[in-house]
């Protein structure tokens, strides 16, 4: 059974920082290339950034700068480092495993809260 399951989450002033880990059961995880998208309140699920099986990775725009995303395939663990945090920050935070060549093979985790207060 596959398992992905975030922490790190929680309620934090503008301009601080978290950092979300992802634990990954189930998988042979460093084959999987690892995500992290998150979804505000009445918006849709949009990617935060992605770092491939070979360790590239990829930011939205508007993170860019600020988070750093990481893994440790020892730890079969993901990690999303988020700096100078915004209040647009704000929204459950989700973790994603993708089969590098069947995108149907795709897992989540239940997500954690991010709350950037002003």
């Amino acid at each position: 059974q596959v398992q992905l399951v975030e922490s790190g989450g929680g309620l934090v002033q503008a301009g601080g920082s978290l950092r979300l880990s992802c634990a990954a059961s189930g998988i042979i995880f460093s084959f999987y290339d690892m995500g992290w998208y998150r979804q505000a309140p009445g918006k849709q699920r949009e990617l935060v950034a992605v770092i491939t099986r070979g360790g590239s990775t990829n930011y939205a725009d508007s993170v860019k700068g600020r988070f750093t995303i990481s893994r440790d395939n020892a730890k079969n663990t993901v990690y999303l480092q988020m700096n100078s945090l915004k209040p647009e920050d704000t929204a459950v935070y989700y973790c994603n495993a993708k089969h590098p060549s069947n995108s149907r093979i795709d897992y989540w985790g239940q997500g954690t809260q991010v709350t950037v207060s002003s």
